[in-house]
């Protein structure tokens, strides 16, 4: 049987993955949110919202940090993914069951937080260069 200490790259890979989450939904609000409240017609509450959280202005004009520092946890992340897919899971069946569940969110959380980098670089890079 497999020893807490053998499980801790798993867990370890989550919390990355999780980490990794947070760093590319800060693209999110950074660039999606505005072009998308704007778009609906909804200016008025972006400068509401932007007067309650002044720290959003702070993450727009530093898009290119953010973008760099959510490529770099992606980066990290899949490849704590992938040098930890192949570690065994403990030999007691419950433990196996929760070990392949945390490997299945670690690379679902990862998969979610590429999508949201994807989008808000769309939207920061992508949508303002267009006629």
């Amino acid at each position: 049987m497999i020893d807490g200490h053998a499980q801790a790259p798993l867990k370890r890979n989550l919390g990355v993955a999780l980490l990794t989450l947070l760093a590319s939904s800060g693209t999110l609000v950074c660039c999606v949110l505005p072009a998308v409240m704007v778009a609906l017609g909804a200016g008025a509450a972006l400068a509401g919202l932007v007067t309650a959280v002044p720290q959003l202005i702070w993450l727009s004009e530093h898009k290119a940090g953010v973008f760099g520092l959510a490529s770099a946890m992606l980066a990290l992340s899949g490849m704590m993914l992938y040098r930890a897919r192949r570690l065994p899971c403990p030999s007691d069946p419950a433990l196996a069951r929760a070990c392949t569940r945390l490997r299945r969110a670690s690379i679902a959380l990862w998969w979610l937080a590429l999508i949201c980098m994807l989008l808000g670089a769309t939207f920061a890079f992508g949508v303002p260069v267009l006629p």
